[in-house]
């Protein structure tokens, strides 16, 4: 569990442009761990987390591409039922906002990834880490 960053991107919505961000992405060698979408009439917003997150953020502000950082939780769980109510549970308890989350995990897999973003980034680190 640790606090890293994440890039919000935004794109229009239109077919290839996540092609496009993909093969940016793959031609400076920067590896893609976490990745959502959502998506507006107009444009779409991708939250990625990235293996060079800095230098991803240069590469879309060369091509005029608006780019933010943000702190987010990067959490390795158990692939099991409750996990993340468990810590939902927890940050509710400590009124700590879940602002919003997704993950993925193989269905045989023994772990799955969560991406938190919280109200207060170091604090719910800190309630989580708590057993």
């Amino acid at each position: 569990m640790e606090i890293i960053k994440q890039l919000s991107i935004f794109l229009e919505n239109k077919p290839g442009t996540l092609a496009k961000v993909c093969a940016e992405l793959e031609k400076a060698k920067i590896n893609i761990h976490a990745l959502t979408i959502t998506d507006t009439v107009d444009h779409s917003i991708i939250r990625m987390v990235l293996s060079d997150p800095q230098r991803a953020l240069n590469i879309f502000e060369e091509r005029g591409v608006l780019a933010i950082e943000n702190s987010v939780l990067m959490i390795e769980n158990d692939n099991k039922p409750g996990s993340l109510g468990k810590f939902a549970t927890r940050l509710a308890k400590a009124k700590i906002n879940i602002e919003y989350a997704y993950l993925a995990t193989s269905p045989k897999a023994k772990n799955g990834l969560l991406i938190l973003r919280t109200g207060d980034t170091k604090r719910a680190l800190k309630v989580l880490q708590k057993q």
